[in-house]
C-alpha cells in the first residue's frame, strides 16, 4: 500500500531529549542562508550597490513602498520590521522546498514499486502547520501591541464596541447595542485569524508538495510531468507569501485606523468660515 506525504512533520532525532523534525532543520538552513545573504550583502556598503546588496536593496526598497502604500507612511515605519520579514522569510522556505531532494531524501526500504522514503530527512517549512501557526501568533501578539501603542487600552476597546457615526437619542442607544455586538462577532472573528492564517498557509503548501510527490511516482515520466508544476508552485510560493503578508497588514490597518477623525476638507471648512 503506497502512503502520501505525512500530515505532520517527521522527528528524525531526539538529542538531550529534545525532538528535531525535518521541517525544523529545513527551517533553520534557510535562516541561516538568509541571514548569511543578509550579511555577505551588508559587509562592504557602496554608494551605488551592485550584487547581493543591490537585490537586497532593491527587495527592501520595493516591499517598503508597497506596504507604505497599502497602510500609510506613519504605520510602516512601525511594523515593516515584521511584514518585511515574513515575506521574505515564507518566499524563501516556499521556494526551498521545491529543492529537488527536499521530500526524497530519508529512510525507507525498497519495495516492488522501487524505493519508499518512510522518514523524510528535509520537509517543507510551511508545510508544517506547526511552523505557520506559530508565525500566526506572532502576528497575533505584534497586533495586539501595535493596536494598543496607536490607540491606547480604551481607545482599542472602542475600536471593537463603539459605535461609529453622529447620533442622538434613541438612535444612538439602538447604535451602542448593535455595534456591541458587532464588536463581539469581531473578537471571535480575530481569535479565529491565526487558525485562518496559518491553515491557508499550510493547506496551498502541503497540497501542492502532494500533488508533486504524486506525480512523482508515475513511471519513467513523473520527472518530466512535474516540471510545468513546479513552475506553478514557484508562482503559488510567491502568491502565499504576498497573501499572508497582505492579509497581516491589512488587519493592522483596521486595529490602527482612528474612526473618529473628521476629514481634513471638511475641518478646513469649518476653520474657514470662523
Amino acid at each position: 500500500m503506497e502512503h502520501g506525504l505525512s500530515q505532520k512533520a517527521v522527528e528524525i532525532a531526539t538529542p538531550f531529549g529534545f525532538p528535531i523534525t525535518n521541517s525544523m532543520v529545513v527551517t533553520w538552513i534557510v535562516a541561516v542562508g538568509l541571514i548569511v545573504f543578509a550579511q555577505t550583502a551588508t559587509r562592504s556598503m557602496k554608494q551605488v550597490p551592485d550584487g547581493p546588496q543591490n537585490l537586497l536593496e532593491w527587495l527592501i526598497e520595493g516591499l517598503y513602498r508597497f506596504l507604505e502604500g497599502i497602510i500609510g507612511p506613519h504605520l510602516v515605519e512601525r511594523t515593516f520590521w515584521f511584514f518585511g520579514t515574513v515575506f521574505i522569510f515564507i518566499l524563501a522556505a516556499n521556494w526551498a522546498g521545491l529543492i529537488p531532494g527536499v521530500g526524497s531524501i530519508g529512510w525507507g526500504h525498497r519495495t516492488d514499486a522501487g524505493f519508499r522514503i518512510e522518514q523524510p530527512l528535509f520537509r517543507g517549512v510551511n508545510a508544517d502547520v506547526n511552523m505557520t501557526l506559530a508565525m500566526a501568533l506572532v502576528f497575533f501578539a505584534s497586533w495586539i501591541a501595535w493596536g494598543l501603542q496607536a490607540s491606547g487600552p480604551i481607545g482599542f476597546l472602542k475600536e471593537l464596541f463603539a459605535p461609529k457615526g453622529e447620533s442622538a437619542g434613541a438612535l444612538r442607544i439602538l447604535l451602542v447595542v448593535v455595534f456591541f455586538a458587532a464588536g463581539c462577532l469581531e473578537v471571535v472573528s480575530i481569535l479565529f485569524r491565526p487558525v485562518s492564517l496559518s491553515f491557508r498557509l499550510y493547506g496551498n503548501i502541503f497540497a501542492g508538495e502532494t500533488m508533486l510527490e504524486t506525480m512523482a511516482r508515475m513511471p519513467r515520466i513523473g520527472w518530466l510531468v512535474q516540471i510545468p508544476f513546479y513552475f506553478l508552485e514557484l508562482l503559488v510560493g510567491f502568491v502565499q507569501a504576498l497573501v499572508f503578508m497582505l492579509l497581516t497588514a491589512v488587519f493592522t490597518l483596521l486595529i490602527c485606523q482612528h474612526h473618529d477623525e473628521k476629514p481634513a476638507a471638511a475641518h478646513e471648512g469649518a476653520t474657514g468660515h470662523r
